[in-house]
């Protein structure tokens, strides 16, 4: 009697285990195929730096995003990726499969923000925005363009420094790395149109090229006449004729400027005021895009000498005085 109690406990003991071992079997075949979690949105899982793959399951464990944590660590184990799970802000999306959760784990597809710099800003319009970004880290101050340029290690001042695009950047990078990025991307563009510029051109260097595509830049929004605006300035430039460019007078006016250019702000004699000063004013006058770079390095032929705003963002252009002072009369003075 008691052999066959034996017997039967040790057959009702296996039978259970048998039992328990499919379930769990189909349970981990479920976890290696299904998606990972039940939830509805994605979410955004922050690993910080060292953290062990055990730690990283019970992480994404807690979050509702795994069912088993230590199947995870065992699969990773399994591998060879254990040592490989990436730090930063992660979006988990809770249809993935485990191995697509896993290649984003060691992958390191994190997160990213975008910021934008602005052509025809200012630097320290930029700064301002670039000190707003969200999940930056902090390293600069953006009133304090001497020291900022000091840490880029930047010979010429800052203004016009930077490419005017969208950059992307994980949690906790620096707006010192972003600045580097964009002076970098400025770099690139610039030498590349400065080698494949046009002939005989009255620019004597890529910075002063950076110049003058900071003024045609500010000079119209409207990109198909860039060329053109760049083709008049470097007429001038050819002649003697002084630029004449009113965002020249407005920068050297400076914080004063009101929104309205008066007589006296055109005969008052600053460093970037193009209507008192021969030539380029010493420095850009705002972010330059690589299309006004583009356009000044390869302006258009033209024989126009002047310009004026049509009032609808275009310009009207005039080979003599004479032509520009009538279409100044009919598009200014007729307003």
């Amino acid at each position: 009697m008691i052999q066959k109690t034996k017997t039967f406990l040790l057959t009702l003991f296996i039978s259970l285990f048998v039992i328990w071992l499919s379930v769990e079997a189909w349970a981990f075949k479920q976890f290696l195929t299904q998606p990972i979690s039940s939830l509805q949105e994605s979410k955004v899982v922050s690993i910080p730096k060292g953290t062990s793959a055990k730690k990283v399951a019970y992480l994404l464990y807690q979050n509702q995003l795994i069912r088993h944590p230590e199947w995870l660590v065992w699969v990773l184990k399994w591998e060879g990726k254990a040592e490989q799970v990436k730090a930063g802000e992660i979006e988990i999306q809770p249809q993935w499969t485990l191995e697509e959760l896993i290649d984003a784990l060691i992958q390191g597809k994190v997160v990213t923000y975008p910021v934008t710099f602005i052509a025809g800003e200012t630097i320290k319009q930029n700064l301002i925005s670039l000190s707003a970004s969200p999940k930056m880290n902090f390293v600069l101050s953006p009133f304090d363009l001497s020291s900022v340029q000091a840490k880029l290690g930047l010979k010429q001042p800052l203004e016009g420094q930077f490419l005017p695009e969208t950059y992307f950047y994980a949690a906790n990078e620096t707006d010192l790395s972003i600045l580097k990025r964009s002076h970098n991307a400025l770099k690139s563009v610039l030498t590349q149109a400065w080698e494949n510029r046009a002939d005989n051109l009255p620019i004597k260097t890529p910075y002063e090229a950076l110049i003058l595509a900071s003024i045609v830049e500010k000079e119209t929004g409207y990109a198909p006449e860039r060329p053109m605006i760049a083709g008049v300035f470097v007429n001038r430039l050819r002649k003697g004729m002084r630029l004449q460019s009113d965002p020249t007078v407005i920068y050297g006016i400076g914080d004063s400027y009101d929104g309205n250019i008066r007589k006296k702000d055109l005969l008052t004699k600053t460093a970037y005021n193009t209507y008192r000063i021969n030539g380029l004013p010493p420095t850009p006058i705002a972010l330059a895009s690589a299309d006004a770079i583009q356009a000044v390095l390869n302006p258009a032929k033209t024989n126009a000498l002047y310009f004026v705003s049509k009032g609808n963002g275009q310009h009207i252009f005039s080979n003599t005085l004479k032509e520009h002072n009538k279409a100044v009369r009919h598009y200014i003075l007729n307003q």
